[in-house]
Order: structure tokens, then C-alpha cells, then sequence
């Protein structure tokens, strides 16, 4: 009788602990996790950046001039954006710099319709922030 108990005891210590051992092996490294981090925060430093270029544009003053909207105000809610809203803002951003920078000499009215909507998208989530 004291075998079995030896026995049953012995399995159910390695039932409990096999979860344990099989949990271990999903944990990261400290350097993968500093690396992930780090592609983190270049990526939403690289979205910042692109806001922040698009926003110094010549045209893109003046569209905002026109509109009344302040770019000072726009850079400083684009700098406290975050997450999905950051990285919607920055592809749109490029979109219009691209558009911007390819030549096009003018404006054309959905490029003024986008800049527009974007100061007002970066402005309106800083301030229900």
C-alpha cells in the first residue's frame, strides 16, 4: 500500500509540474525584449517624423492659413499621439507628402481635402485625450 501511494504521489507531482516546465520555454529573453521595444519606438519616432515633415510644408501652411487651423497646435497633438491613431495619421501623412513631393505643382482639391481632414483628425483626438 505504501508503494502505490509512493507511486500515485509521484505522478501527480510530475502531472503538476509538467505544465510548469512546458510554460518555461514561451518566455523571451531579455535582449529580444529590449529589441522589440526598441523597433517600437523607431517606428512611431519615424511616424512622428513624417507628421512633423509634412506639417512644415509650405503648402500645407497655407492650407491650414486658409482654414484657420494652427499647425503649432496640430505638432503638438501630433507629438502625444499613440498606438493605431499614430500609425493612421503617419500613413496618411506620407501619402500627402508623396503626393506633395512627386511634382505636383498644385494642389489639387482631394490633396486640400486630406490635409485639412488630417490637421483636424490630430486636433480632435488631442483634444479628447
Amino acid at each position: 500500500m505504501r508503494v502505490v501511494r509512493q507511486m500515485v504521489a509521484v505522478c501527480l507531482a510530475v502531472m503538476f509540474m509538467a505544465p510548469a516546465a512546458s510554460a518555461q520555454s514561451n518566455v523571451i529573453d531579455r535582449s529580444a525584449l529590449d529589441k522589440a521595444v526598441q523597433e517600437r519606438v523607431s517606428r512611431d519616432q519615424a511616424d512622428r517624423e513624417a507628421i512633423t515633415t509634412l506639417l512644415q510644408r509650405a503648402e500645407v501652411r497655407a492650407v491650414a492659413g486658409k482654414a484657420g487651423i494652427s499647425l503649432d497646435k496640430a505638432a503638438l497633438a501630433a507629438s502625444t499621439l499613440q498606438g493605431d491613431d499614430l500609425r493612421q495619421i503617419a500613413e496618411q501623412a506620407r501619402q500627402v507628402d508623396n503626393q506633395l513631393a512627386g511634382g505636383a505643382s498644385t494642389i489639387v482639391i482631394s490633396t486640400t481635402t486630406i490635409i485639412i481632414v488630417l490637421l483636424l483628425v490630430i486636433l480632435i483626438i488631442a483634444i479628447a485625450d
